[in-house]
């Protein structure tokens, strides 16, 4: 593990170390299809719709830093050709794709949200990734996995639940169109009805175990169980399917997270380990036989570890992800070392009079361009719109500032802020800081929804980038050679956003934080910021006032214990008040 990734756990770098020992037994894994554009575009479909758009990243990510999955193990699939797709879809369904209210409908995200080249390139490149898997499989007689795709709503002449193409039934017709005609199989362990893969493969075997029962498809082996009915039932019915799958010369296995216990669209009851369990029965029924593992639905943050463990279950059974790795932070702490330390000290001549020339005294604005490159954050902001890009630096009387202008493509003074932070160093309980005076991540071209109003203090719609830019602060803060990321939040929300890894530096105020998430945790974050931010919050029924206090992340404790609620009780003020 790298000196400059701490390790969260003894547990986990155990693990790590064996995985990769399990790993070197294994001359070749099963090629893998992915693409940084497997990140769908979108900046409302995961707090709308609960869809990480991260998902592909974090299986890949994960099972690359695990030692279990090597980079020339992984396939960058092409874009799926319209003369492929019309093989399994009409023309009029092909051509609405075009239009951003199609794509909205079947995604339930707002019109404004659509980038039709950006979603439709992701859409086309999972597809050409099944396409491409399924023909690996075939030829290999062996598993091959996709880490996106499993759209079994779409159907010959529509579309729906996050499915536009079907990428298994382009895949089987790819493989007609060369010349094969075996048989083939699909084993859906989504928790909703293959009907767009029932209509558009009469001809395959279908396997499906539902939450919920449209009715039936015809042809498909289908059980449907109660919502929340529990793993041990639902494992019960993936024998009872196994049993029943035919040896077919190729298997398509929907691998969808969202049987998970709280899954707000599907919801099983099944735990993380349950549905482990599964895919290593299904994976030692498949062994030996051509096979394509795909992820499908999933709508809970977890939702990727069920796929990355899905791939473990081929590869290393018994051994599944570490519960508590967090993907970004290890992703980013790849990358770390590869800015060096000269590439970060390069300068320019021509930042303009009165600025800084290097941010903290250290960054040139050239250097921080080069970083936001390598993260991942600039090519996302592309694909949201936003390019090409202005970094500047600023003295403000709270520290210096920096601030990342976007061209939104429209008229000539449409390079808009995108994200703004005023940093400083300063010593919080003998160490030094970097404090975060202001930060706003914006994204201007987006458009507040009715059921996810502005948040006090908001004014345009987030990036949904926040992780990321928590992550690039504690490591400028490593780099800086400082002890720590601080900030004081103004409002509560940011404070409960923080608060997994930030803690407040005075005891009485965590304790008080905590007690109030304790008592009144229960609303929704908005309505319970907004209480808060109009003080009708009481503490012991006396009136409370929202009084923010230094919230510090130290580098070396990186999971900071929780301090104890208070024994005040917070509760909502009445009417008089």
């Amino acid at each position: 593990m790298p000196p400059f990734l701490p390790a969260r756990s003894a547990r986990r770098g155990t693990l790590w170390r064996a995985l990769r020992q399990l790993r070197r037994r294994f001359s070749d894994a099963a090629p893998t299809w992915y693409h940084a554009d497997y990140r769908w575009p979108s900046t409302s479909i995961e707090a709308a719709r609960g869809v990480q758009p991260r998902r592909a990243d974090f299986v890949w990510w994960t099972l690359s830093d695990l030692g279990a999955l090597k980079t020339s193990e992984v396939r960058k699939p092409i874009r799926a050709g319209y003369d492929l797709l019309s093989r399994v879809h009409h023309a009029d369904w092909l051509q609405s794709l075009s239009n951003p209210e199609t794509l909205a409908r079947i995604f339930a995200i707002e019109t404004w949200d659509v980038d039709v080249d950006a979603l439709m390139s992701t859409i086309r490149l999972a597809v050409g990734g099944t396409v491409a898997a399924a023909a690996d499989a075939v030829r290999r007689k062996g598993p091959s996995f996709n880490l996106l795709g499993g759209f079994h709503h779409a159907k010959p002449d529509g579309g729906g639940g996050f499915c536009a193409l079907n990428d298994v039934a382009v895949a089987v017709a790819s493989l007609r169109a060369d010349g094969w005609r075996g048989s083939v199989a699909v084993v859906d362990l989504d928790a909703h009805p293959p009907d767009g893969t029932a209509a558009c493969l009469p001809d395959a075997w279908i396997g499906s175990i539902s939450v919920a029962d449209w009715g039936g498809s015809a042809g498909v082996h289908e059980e449907v169980l109660p919502r929340g009915v529990g793993g041990a039932r639902w494992l019960d019915a993936v024998a009872r399917l196994i049993e029943e799958l035919p040896e077919a010369d190729l298997t398509f296995v929907l691998a969808g997270a969202d049987v998970l216990t709280g899954d707000p669209l599907g919801d099983l009851g099944v735990s993380i380990p349950e549905a482990a369990l599964a895919h290593r029965r299904v994976a030692v029924a498949l062994r030996g036989r051509s096979a394509v593992w795909l992820p499908a639905g999933g709508y809970l943050p977890s939702a990727w570890m069920v796929f990355a463990n899905a791939w473990l279950a081929v590869h290393l059974p018994g051994e599944t992800v570490p519960e508590d790795v967090d993907p970004l932070s290890s992703h980013f702490a790849s990358i770390y070392p590869s800015l060096s330390e000269r590439d970060l000290e390069f300068d320019l001549d021509d930042l303009g009079p009165g600025r800084a020339r290097r941010l903290l005294g250290y960054y040139s604005a050239e250097a921080l361009e080069q970083g936001l490159e390598a993260y991942g954050i600039l090519p996302h902001l592309r694909r949201l719109g936003y390019g090409p890009f202005r970094i500047a630096f600023e003295r403000s009387e709270s520290g210096e500032r920096f601030v990342l202008r976007g061209d939104a493509k429209g008229p000539p003074e449409a390079f808009e802020v995108l994200a703004e932070a005023v940093l400083d160093r300063t010593t919080i309980q003998g160490k030094p800081v970097l404090f975060v005076n202001w930060l706003s991540l914006r994204h201007p071209r987006a458009r507040f929804l009715a059921s996810r109003p502005p948040l006090p203090g908001q004014e345009v719609p987030g990036l949904g980038m926040a992780r990321e830019a928590a992550e690039l602060l504690r490591f400028m803060a490593r780099r800086l050679q400082l002890a720590g990321v601080a900030l004081r939040p103004a409002w509560f929300h940011v404070a409960w956003s923080a608060r997994s890894r930030f803690r407040f530096v005075d005891p009485a105020i965590e304790a008080d934080f905590r007690a109030l998430i304790r008592d009144l945790g229960h609303l929704p974050l908005r309505e319970l910021t907004e209480h808060v931010a109009a003080g009708r919050v009481c503490r012991d029924g006396q009136p409370w006032r929202w009084v923010p206090g230094d919230m510090v992340q130290w580098l070396d404790d990186p999971e900071p214990a929780d301090t104890a609620p208070t024994e005040a009780t917070f509760s909502l003020a009445g009417p008089e008040m």
